[in-house]
């Protein structure tokens, strides 16, 4: 900690900071004054409950480039001040942030902090002005620096400008990770406040080794990333990827993808699992399974009311459903008479469609499996009924215990088929990916020797 006997890594980074000399238990602090970069800095944020795994894991960050190492909210209400106290002893040339997220006791928690080994502690913005003004005078005395979160300040521009005036150093544009989910970008939050004020700004929210170095370009003076460091099977090599990105300036920015396509894509590299997961165990059809074709599907439903026997409106559907789309059809479970089979399986092929899902039974499954259309079913049997007209397309559905309306996700794989209502499907994608960005990092710890309990910590996390 900078002023009570601790190293001021700024110095060797070009960078001015706080300084100051101790003498008994009186503090000689230098004003806090904005800090100047000579390049990014890349904060790596510990958002973990375990502190062991988040100790090896800064080591990877520090040794791939990180700068400064965050002491996570969810690590600090987990561990408590150990942690900081921990991360402070093993990496004595790194400035440690400590993500309080103070509300109120300003000046015990940034005591608290400092003392712990803290030199930025992260307090919110819109707390209350004499909070922040009490956490801003213990902060001269202990020789560190406060960080104003913005996560959730209903007017960021105008609270920035109060904050700089309140003597705080810096300010963070946040975007927390449920509102990252509903899509709400740092990077916007950026924009509105870069030339509102003067202090450094950093930004924190769903940053990655392509949107990190717009941040930087964007005018951000420290760069924060979680998940896409902390979550990777290969920590050193995601931070040393983002680190260079960040010292490379000027790289080509993607094209913008509309909202749907984002979606399709993000589905498209989760399993059926990971999106269960992130819609909390809900979304899973039952009794229906993978029987021929390809074995991934994901697409926008277009629905079949059928009835037992009848053939006719699944058939139709085919010519309703567009490159792309699952056709869902619910034949009341019927698994002594086909609504599906070889002819229609190609037909739908000839159109683009996805592939098909059917709360029903399948014929001709010798011939569908030369086919690739994905075709999910819940039986097989050789009989067919006749083509009625009875039923109804593109109206809500049950099918496999699920309800299906036009326009929903459907994403199937080997280990089943789970929907997706259409206006959350944006969020569920970007939650399952972090379920798999999660599972990676797990499954590399299980493979240097640790096992699925001791990384869950089964017994601590236990309901009580």
């Amino acid at each position: 900690m900078h002023g009570v006997g601790f190293p001021n890594p700024d110095k060797d980074r070009g960078i001015r900071g706080v300084t100051g000399g101790q003498s008994g238990n009186h503090y000689e602090v230098a004003p806090l004054t904005s800090v100047i970069m000579e390049r990014p800095v890349l904060q790596v944020a510990l958002d973990l409950l375990d502190l062991s795994r988040a100790l090896q894991i800064a080591r990877e960050a520090v040794d791939g480039g990180a700068d400064w190492i965050e002491a996570g909210t969810p690590l600090i209400k987990s561990e408590g001040m150990e942690t900081v106290r921990r991360l402070r002893a093993e990496f004595p040339g790194h400035d440690i942030v400590a993500d309080m997220k103070v509300a109120d006791t300003g000046a015990l928690e940034v005591e608290m902090a400092a003392k712990a080994g803290a030199t930025i502690v992260c307090i919110l913005g819109d707390a209350d002005d004499a909070v922040i003004g009490e956490a801003v005078r213990t902060a001269s005395v202990y020789g560190v620096r406060l960080m104003a979160d913005l996560i959730n300040v209903d007017d960021p521009v105008r609270r920035s400008r109060e904050i700089e005036a309140l003597g705080v150093p810096i300010i963070n544009a946040h975007v927390g990770i449920d509102q990252q989910m509903i899509g709400k970008s740092s990077l916007d939050l950026l924009e509105k406040i870069r030339g509102a004020v003067e202090i450094d700004i950093a930004v924190a929210g769903g940053l990655d080794a392509v949107t990190a170095p717009q941040a930087s370009e964007r005018g951000a003076d420290i760069v924060i990333v979680g998940g896409a460091i902390t979550r990777s099977a290969d920590v050193r090599d995601s931070a040393r990827k983002i680190r260079e990105a960040l010292d490379t300036p000027g790289r080509a920015i993607p094209a913008p993808v509309s909202l749907s396509d984002a979606v399709q894509e993000l589905f498209s590299g989760v399993s059926a699992p990971n999106i269960s997961d992130a819609m909390h165990r809900k979304g899973a059809m039952a009794g229906i399974s993978h029987l021929a074709g390809g074995i991934k599907l994901v697409g926008k439903a277009v629905t079949v009311q059928a009835f037992a026997g009848d053939w006719a409106k699944p058939v139709e559907a085919i010519d309703h459903a567009g490159k792309g789309d699952v056709i869902v059809i619910n034949n009341e479970g019927s698994t002594v008479i086909a609504t599906w089979g070889e002819l229609a399986t190609l037909s739908a092929l000839s159109r683009g469609i996805e592939g098909v899902v059917i709360d029903g039974a399948v014929r001709d499954i010798d011939d569908i499996r030369k086919l690739t259309l994905p075709v999910f079913a819940r039986a097989v049997v050789p009989n067919a009924g006749e083509p009625k007209g009875f039923g109804e397309i593109n109206c809500e559905i049950i099918c496999g215990g699920q309800t299906v309306r036009p326009g929903d996700w459907i994403v199937g794989d080997e280990s089943g088929i789970v929907v997706i209502p259409r206006e959350r499907a944006y969020e569920i994608a970007r939650r399952a990916r972090e379920v798999k960005n999660t599972e990676e990092r797990v499954r590399e710890e299980i493979r240097r020797g640790s096992t699925l309990s001791r990384i869950s910590d089964l017994v601590k996390w236990e309901k009580k």
